[in-house]
């Protein structure tokens, strides 16, 4: 076991192992790209989708079942059935990301926007503003924080399923790991998967950070 640790620490320290189109600056940037496109594209689907049920009531069924379809849901299965429907490309990937990362979305925005006090929006109404008004002026900016943690969950989502990429040939950090498989390297497979999981931390970190920032002077709900 200390001789497998001390080999995956010269293997990450490797200054050849950075370098190159197989090298770890490389794939990570690979891997960051996959997981941040696939993390916008969810946003832009499922924000609107929280909004609209958190505002209007309508269809909470939808925001509820959605966390339990995202837990639920077979990403290696969804990339293996869209490759077979469309070819080699990265859509299967992109689709399958997507896909899992809609539901916390869904699902912390409307949180957020359901945790806004009845009185709050009847006093913006109150005083004259309209729906949409109301909306974006009023619920948005309160639901804000659990909306980002929405948004930081899912990212940590995609970064950690990524890997999936290599499944069907494509790059990102995944690729050590079912390259190592292939070629019976421990060290690799290791080292693949620490990256990941170290990507996967700097990033809550930063978000967790950010949102922290952001919102240090909101303040706190009175019981």
């Amino acid at each position: 076991m200390y001789e497998l640790f001390k080999d995956l620490g010269a293997w990450l320290v490797d200054g050849e192992q950075w370098t190159g189109p197989d090298g770890i600056g490389h794939r990570l940037a690979e891997h960051l790209q996959y997981s941040l496109l696939a993390t916008l594209v969810a946003a832009a689907i499922a924000l609107p989708v929280g909004l609209l049920i958190g505002h209007t009531g309508r269809g909470a069924f939808v925001a509820i079942n959605l966390s339990s379809f995202g837990r639920a849901l077979p990403t290696v299965g969804l990339v293996v059935l869209v490759f077979l429907a469309s070819g080699l490309s990265m859509w299967p990937v992109y689709i399958a990301l997507v896909a899992l990362a809609v539901p916390s979305i869904v699902t912390n925005t409307y949180a957020g926007m359901t945790a806004v006090d009845a009185e709050v929006k009847d006093a913006a109404r109150g005083q004259g503003m309209r729906a949409h008004q109301v909306l974006f002026q009023v619920e948005l900016p309160l639901a804000l924080p659990l909306i980002m943690t929405g948004l930081r969950l899912a990212l940590i989502q995609v970064v950690a399923t990524a890997t999936i990429a290599a499944y069907v040939s494509f790059g990102g950090l995944g690729r050590y790991v079912f390259d190592g498989l292939a070629q019976r390297d421990l060290v690799q497979v290791l080292g693949g998967a620490v990256l990941v999981a170290l990507v996967a931390v700097v990033l809550d970190l930063a978000l967790s950070g950010l949102q922290r920032a952001l919102f240090r002077h909101r303040p706190a709900k009175s019981a």
